[in-house]
């Protein structure tokens, strides 16, 4: 029975911490350890998780060195043959590492293991909608273009993996191994996994199922928005250093992309005046994203406009009939995708 060492990264999580922890102690897979690595959180992050008393908890302390560096101090402590992570604030279901390690069990070619998401709210309240991503045949222009994984609380990957795509530097007057670029503080996750995809044999498969619930934080809108976009440009610099033709390849396409996933999140953040800005950015960057996925480019470009013309009042009876149209797709989709799992 393979263990699973579970990292989770604290930092300003102390509204959440607590059901997060909880939710994976709740696992239906008992040989786990888990790894919280403090990375010098201000608030009372550590003083909740040390009310635990579970033997399989162990709490790390660090200086502050971002969410990258905090994964990588639990990977270096991490005893397990499977290693998955958790963010402060997310929360999975009973049966999420169970699952992932029969689907690497039964996949010997996969390295990364992830599943669908179901969107909550900070108070923990479903939001009825889920992340839908590809769940198979992921290329390395899959992964720059829209990151599948879709969030860092979502992925289960074998420790070989991590090991195979490892570095050595010298940050901080040591020599360390590193698996995260901590030169970056967002897009840590895509950079990891575009060097997986691009420098290894392993592959990337998804489970249909939403086993993660990833919460929809509503700090610091406009600001941290743009500095994703910055965060995309230096992935992409760093990718072009050993993979030029592909980046010359797919750099518009990636931005493009990008910019329409963050007008995704001002729609839902009810910024309609950079949601229409972002979207405008993104067809005049590669307009090709209106043949290569129309139904996606169409319905956040529609929604962008209708938050930003329309009375609130209005626009929320609209947002409110579609969510739930699109909720119950969705959760017929995860269904259907569950039977043809189980049948195949």
């Amino acid at each position: 029975m393979k263990q699973v060492s579970v990292v989770i990264a604290v930092f300003r999580c102390e509204k959440y911490i607590s059901a997060t922890v909880q939710s994976v102690l709740d696992q239906t897979y008992k040989n786990l350890e888990i790894l919280i690595v403090d990375d010098e959180s201000p608030d009372r992050c550590v003083a909740i998780c040390q009310q635990f008393t579970d033997p399989r908890i162990q709490i790390i302390r660090q200086r502050n060195r971002g969410l990258a560096g905090a994964r990588n101090t639990g990977i270096r402590h991490a005893q397990g043959e499977y290693i998955a992570f958790l963010d402060g604030d997310d929360l999975w279901l009973p049966s999420k590492l169970e699952k992932h390690v029969e689907h690497l069990n039964n996949s010997p070619h996969v390295g990364v293991s992830f599943s669908r998401s179901a969107l909550i709210d900070e108070m923990g309240n479903r939001l009825g909608t889920y992340l839908m991503p590809q769940l198979a045949n992921i290329s390395p222009e899959c992964l720059l273009c829209d990151n599948p994984i879709g969030n860092g609380s979502a992925a289960v990957l074998r420790r070989e993996t991590l090991d195979a795509i490892a570095f050595t530097d010298n940050l901080r007057g040591t020599p360390e191994t590193f698996y995260f670029d901590e030169r970056f503080r967002q897009a840590e996750d895509v950079e990891c996994w575009l060097r997986i995809a691009s420098q290894t044999q392993w592959q990337f498969a998804g489970i249909p199922e939403a086993l993660t619930l990833y919460r929809v934080n509503s700090g610091g809108l406009s600001a941290n928005l743009l500095k994703q976009l910055e965060y995309l440009e230096q992935v992409i610099e760093k990718t072009r250093s050993y993979a030029p033709e592909f980046i010359s390849e797919w750099e518009k396409p990636a931005k493009a992309y990008h910019m329409r996933y963050l007008a995704r999140s001002a729609v839902r953040l009810k910024a309609g005046a950079i949601a229409v800005k972002l979207m405008h950015r993104a067809l005049a960057t590669h307009w090709g994203m209106l043949l290569s996925d129309p139904r996606r480019t169409l319905m956040t470009l529609a929604a962008a406009y209708l938050l930003w013309l329309l009375p609130t009042s209005i626009y929320r009876q609209i947002e409110a009939l579609a969510a739930q149209s699109m909720g119950t797709w969705q959760k017929n989709r995860i269904h259907r995708d569950r039977e043809i799992e189980v049948g195949s």
